[in-house]
């Protein structure tokens, strides 16, 4: 049974990214491949499940597709586009899962939605601090069930992209 629970923030989160990240670079064989720390452990100070979320962006996804075996061989299973048309996912760790990559096409409004809300969680404190407190209540009263923590902070989740899309249209303007 996996275990839905959300940890102080730990300063090895970044290393096991970097690791993470050189081991895929460093077997797949694409030249144009971007690989980014998102979701809650890329944010210093952050509340969250200790899993890692990495993010790929290549120029054709569907490419993505003919290294599922590599993938395999450094244990990542490997879903397809998992609920999200144009996605890739990839889960390693089964029920005790330690991270999770999401793939895009290059400059995809999905890609760039998951770093506009990093991006917003690390220069808004106090919005990190509300979802760390949401996250924290809804882990303790979700019975382990993933569903129903994924849905207890979709509202927040939905609103608070919407805002850091908006934010970092602006900043980078």
């Amino acid at each position: 049974m996996r275990i839905i629970e959300v940890v102080e923030y730990n300063d090895a989160w970044l290393r096991q990214f970097e690791i993470e990240k050189q081991l895929i670079i460093s077997r797949l064989p694409i030249n144009k491949i971007w690989v980014h720390h998102i979701g809650s452990t890329a944010v210093s100070g952050l509340a969250a499940k200790p899993i890692i979320d990495i993010l790929i962006e290549v120029e054709e996804i569907e490419n993505l597709d003919k290294y599922n075996k590599i993938f395999e061989s450094i244990g990542y299973e490997c879903k397809g586009e998992f609920g999200i048309s144009g996605r890739r996912y990839f889960q390693k760790g089964g029920n005790q899962r330690s991270h999770h990559i999401h793939a895009f096409h290059k400059d995809s409004d999905n890609a760039m939605r998951h770093l506009a809300f990093r991006d917003y969680l690390i220069a808004h404190p106090l919005v990190a601090k509300e979802y760390a407190a949401l996250k924290r209540n809804i882990a303790r009263n979700c019975n382990n069930d993933n569903s129903i923590y994924c849905d207890g902070k979709n509202e927040f989740v939905k609103l608070h992209e919407q805002h850091a899309v908006a934010w970092r249209k602006k900043i980078t303007a």
